[in-house]
């Protein structure tokens, strides 16, 4: 009975000291960029209900680069845990999640009553369940595409259509049915199994022909001669190629299917003329 007992005992504590493993400590440099995305994101939520709608627009951009930068940092440093990407995914939610959310509900959505501020819990509710899907389903499809849009690039479609509508010489808010069909075209994108280019497997350290870095160098340009007006361009044709995609899916299948019946019923009747001409 004593010996039971010891066994147990140790047992409990072994397992104790497994789970007790994170008291080693976290790894510094990636978290911090982790951190500072969520302080943008925060930031970003408060500039909304202040009435600073510009501010907290671009916030949103500022913490998507610091949320890219954070996991390049960590696989660079040899750093990454799981820690890490859990901390990350709790970022994005705040800062990719409630204040596009946010943005959109005080600068748009507040207008259309019970409507608005559903269409702003659908897009956050919806974004949280694209995170958990994506977590469950690392190394299980091919990493070249998203299943369902990312909820920075929805994210990015809020933020840079505001920067956009100030750019143009609007003021205030915008009450329109277009922002409340827009957060829930893209909460539905989110969750959906819609295929979209994960831009992974471009690799920027490596050798590429001269065009190809003259191209880069003038895009760069076009971008900083019109940010607002090429983000959002940008956005929202990424936003929007999953659909795209998906319809041209369709349409090959279809008409792949339609001539194949077409050329199996012309060898048939070939078949039957010969046989009735053999005698």
């Amino acid at each position: 009975m004593n010996k039971n007992f010891k066994r147990e005992r140790f047992l409990r504590r072994d397992k104790f000291f497994q789970k007790d493993q994170m008291k080693k400590g976290i790894y510094i440099l990636p978290n911090l960029f982790t951190t500072a995305s969520l302080f943008a994101g925060i930031y970003a939520i408060i500039a909304s209900i202040q009435g600073q709608y510009i501010y907290a627009a671009i916030a949103i951009p500022i913490s998507l680069i610091l949320d890219g930068l954070d996991g390049r940092i960590a696989r660079m440093t040899h750093t990454t845990s799981r820690f890490g990407v859990e901390y990350d995914s709790l970022s994005d939610l705040v800062a990719f999640g409630v204040a596009p959310s946010v943005l959109a509900y005080t600068w748009s959505l507040n207008s259309f009553g019970k409507w608005g501020w559903l269409a702003a819990a659908l897009f956050t509710t919806c974004g949280a369940l694209r995170l958990a899907r994506f977590n469950v389903q690392i190394g299980v499809i091919d990493s070249r595409f998203f299943n369902g849009l990312a909820i920075p690039a929805a994210a990015i479609v809020v933020s840079s259509t505001v920067m956009l509508y100030f750019y143009l010489g609007g003021e205030g808010t915008f009450p329109h049915v277009s922002i409340l069909v827009g957060m829930i075209a893209l909460a539905l994108l989110m969750v959906s199994s819609l295929k979209f280019y994960s831009f992974k497997d471009l690799h920027f350290l490596t050798r590429e022909p001269f065009m190809t870095v003259v191209l880069a160098v003038i895009l760069m340009i076009i971008v900083l001669a019109e940010p607002q007006i090429m983000i959002f361009t940008f956005a929202v044709s990424y936003a929007v190629s999953g659909p795209i995609w998906w319809i041209l899916r369709m349409l090959r299948r279809l008409f792949g299917s339609a001539k194949g019946p077409q050329a199996t019923g012309t060898g048939e009747i070939k078949t039957e003329t010969k046989s009735e001409s053999a005698p």
